[in-house]
């Protein structure tokens, strides 16, 4: 049964949101997850909690995992016929608070018309950033050379979207540390709000902090952010895409004729980096930290041809992924990170085949050996050349 909810509004982890309503199951196995400060909740076995690990059924919680950055004291379940409750609809990210834990609508997050599949949803974690400036949510600090030269500086680079002015979604940018895989995100950074005269200046300060990190901007309305890097702030770093001939974009040093100041979403870079991006993310190849980007991807759904935030929700923090993920498929990204992700990759997946084929059988039908008759004596022939052709030998060499 389901009722419908226009009234009320429920606490998320980024504040109260609104959702569609209420739906009433029966269930056969309640489980009971009790928290060492006399916190409980009861729910089903599917229902997806969030731990240290990320989100996970009722039914694989351990007694080792914490439910917001609390130890459990007990789980138990009965088994009978039971009524629970579930939020449903729960907008930008299905994520609300149930006993002050974090849980998830299982329905919505197990859709497959999600770029991401709801099992790898359920399992990215996502954290606080250990510093906020500028309205850029820093997870993980600079990696720089240290004295001895032990630590080599870590190489990032800063994938930008800019909003279309339009009020409907934010520029945004993503800092992702490239050095070696799994790529980690380090930062993120979205605002509806910013001007695109101040825009430039957050990612310059930004770049400059990861270690003059590598910039790819999004130019589909206008180049002005690229060309206030590049003019303005004399910024080297700053990738620039090669065209013409009628070939597809690639990433360029910017030293040949028809190079422009960043890559244009066409539909081809668009359908190659959703589909590299998928792969990134479920193998593990990519570590997410911050949640406004896992919210976005979990709105992030198959529209006609193409992928897109759907109604209501936005999806620039996704889209500086997907360019990330069309870059690393690029001759020139390679060479700068000294590895080939998508041979790696399919490596990887030939060990995974390899370790799950069982061996060739080898059949011995007694037929494939020879014989020989010496004195009236029958000998088998020992083809093999090893230790017992010698004994044979030396055996014959006394008669």
């Amino acid at each position: 049964m389901f009722k419908k909810n226009n009234r009320f509004k429920i606490k998320t982890p980024t504040g109260f949101e609104d959702f569609s309503g209420i739906q009433k199951k029966t269930v056969n196995i309640l489980y009971t997850i009790e928290l060492i400060d006399g916190t409980f909740l009861k729910c089903s076995e599917n229902h997806s909690v969030l731990c240290e690990e990320g989100f996970v059924f009722a039914k694989d919680l351990k007694i080792t995992n914490t439910l917001t950055n609390k130890s459990i004291k007990n789980i138990s379940h009965e088994i009978g016929i039971f009524e629970v409750f579930d939020p449903v609809g729960v907008e930008k990210h299905s994520s609300y608070y149930s006993n002050n834990i974090v849980s998830h609508n299982c329905e919505f997050l197990g859709s497959s018309n999600t770029l991401i599949s709801g099992r790898k949803l359920q399992q990215i974690t996502h954290r606080d950033p250990i510093f906020v400036h500028d309205m850029v949510r820093i997870f993980e600090q600079p990696v720089k050379e240290d004295g001895e030269k032990n630590l080599k500086d870590h190489l990032y680079c800063i994938m930008v979207d800019v909003a279309e002015g339009k009020g409907l979604d934010s520029s945004a940018f993503q800092v992702l540390d490239m050095t070696a895989t799994p790529y980690r995100q380090v930062a993120s950074y979205n605002s509806s709000s910013i001007s695109p005269i101040l825009f430039p200046t957050v990612i310059y300060n930004t770049a400059r902090l990861y270690n003059d990190a590598y910039i790819l901007v999004e130019v589909n309305n206008t180049n002005q952010i690229a060309e206030t890097l590049h003019a303005d702030f004399e910024y080297e770093n700053l990738w620039k895409v090669h065209t013409g001939n009628k070939k597809p974009q690639q990433l360029s040093t910017g030293f040949a004729r028809g190079v422009q100041m960043g890559v244009k979403m066409s539909p081809q870079v668009k359908r190659i980096g959703c589909t590299n991006l998928r792969s990134l993310v479920e193998s593990d190849k990519l570590i997410l930290q911050d949640f406004n980007t896992y919210s976005e991807l979990t709105t992030f759904i198959a529209q006609k041809n193409s992928w897109s935030a759907e109604s209501g929700a936005n999806d620039d923090l996704v889209m500086c992924l997907v360019m990330f993920a069309w870059v690393t498929t690029q001759k020139y990204f390679r060479e700068i990170v000294n590895h080939d992700i998508r041979k790696q990759m399919q490596l990887e997946n030939m060990n995974q085949i390899d370790e799950i084929t069982p061996p060739e059988m080898m059949m011995e039908d007694g037929l494939s050996h020879g014989f020989s008759v010496v004195d009236g004596d029958v000998w088998e022939d020992a083809h093999s050349g090893g230790v017992y052709q010698s004994w044979v030998n030396d055996a014959l060499k006394q008669f």
